[in-house]
């Protein structure tokens, strides 16, 4: 079994080296310091660090300000209430005019599920994917989300962060190159093209290697920039394979799963299913059982590339 951490422990470690060499970097939090470990920052730069309380709108308007200053600001909140409270102060202080503003949203996905409901955000990736400006990264583990940190402070422009709570397996290599709008292939393959994001990248590992001892050759790219996406790489895979699977952990309206379909449609089209979470809400449980329950698992891949290449695989 992979070993197993969770991104949040990633994105702190990544932003107090930064911070160590970089003193243009703050950090702002709404409230969330301990759960979003940005505590660890605090404690390390308490000079750089803002606590604006539970006011996602103020923690983002503060943070656009930070950045006309000249500083790089990190502004960190839930997800689910930072993309939907604070979207008007995202449009307009930070992408319409332009300003150098990382948005972190914590929580992700189903790493809320204990929390109940109403905080799971399913929906963030299409809010943030939706604004002019805006990139969009969605790491698939701790190790890959280091990167995207760095990559993060290093980009001029407004930036969306998505990070989950709970550990999950480590499945990136920190040797691997990061960079942001580019897809990483994991594995070569002729039958079907699996795309994933975030912690997705996991279960699509698996199905990949179950696919390939059934017959099944399945090339695979793992996508952390929703937006701008790798247009060069879907194409290529696609126009090789003609089939194509997406694999989110989010709604599919919006997400990883239309930015590949809008692709498709216009360049290079080919057969494509969509796993994600549907056109739902999700609900009170362990993060396993909301995996479970949203089938966001290796046997749904397996048995939808089946579907799609009109043959049978036994899961």
């Amino acid at each position: 079994m992979a070993n197993q951490e969770a991104p949040r422990k990633g994105f702190a470690d990544a932003l107090i080296r930064l911070g160590e060499k970089h003193d243009n970097l703050v950090v702002l939090d709404a409230d969330c310091a301990k759960s979003n470990m940005t505590n660890l920052y605090k404690n390390r730069f308490p000079e750089r660090f803002f606590n604006i309380g539970i006011s996602e709108c103020d923690l983002v308007g503060t943070a656009a300000g930070m950045a006309v200053a000249g500083k790089v600001p990190f502004a960190n909140a839930y997800a689910n209430f930072l993309t939907g409270r604070a979207f008007d102060q995202m449009r307009i202080s930070v992408c319409y005019s332009n300003n150098n503003v990382k948005i972190v949203g914590h929580n992700a996905g189903t790493s809320a599920a204990q929390e109940g409901a109403t905080h799971l955000p399913l929906e963030d990736i299409s809010l943030m994917r939706s604004l002019p400006r805006m990139t969009v990264i969605v790491p698939a583990d701790a190790v890959e989300m280091e990167k995207a940190v760095e990559a993060a402070y290093y980009h001029e422009g407004p930036i969306y962060l998505r990070v989950g709570k709970l550990p999950v397996p480590i499945v990136t290599k920190k040797e691997e190159p990061f960079k942001i709008g580019k897809a990483i292939k994991y594995r070569e393959g002729s039958d079907i093209t699996i795309i994933s994001t975030g912690i997705m990248l996991d279960e699509s590992l698996k199905a990949a290697g179950e696919l390939e001892k059934q017959g099944v050759s399945a090339e695979l790219l793992h996508i952390h920039t929703i937006k701008p996406i790798d247009k060069e790489a879907i194409i290529a895979s696609a126009a090789k394979t003609k089939h194509v699977i997406t694999v989110e952990e989010h709604s599919i309206i919006g997400g990883l799963g239309s930015a590949v379909a809008e692709v498709l449609s216009e360049s290079q089209p080919a057969k494509l299913r969509r796993i994600g979470t549907n056109d739902r809400f999700g609900v009170s449980g362990k993060m396993d059982e909301l995996l479970d329950l949203f089938e966001l698992r290796a046997h749904r891949i397996i048995s939808t590339a089946n579907e799609l290449l009109g043959h049978r695989v036994t899961s």
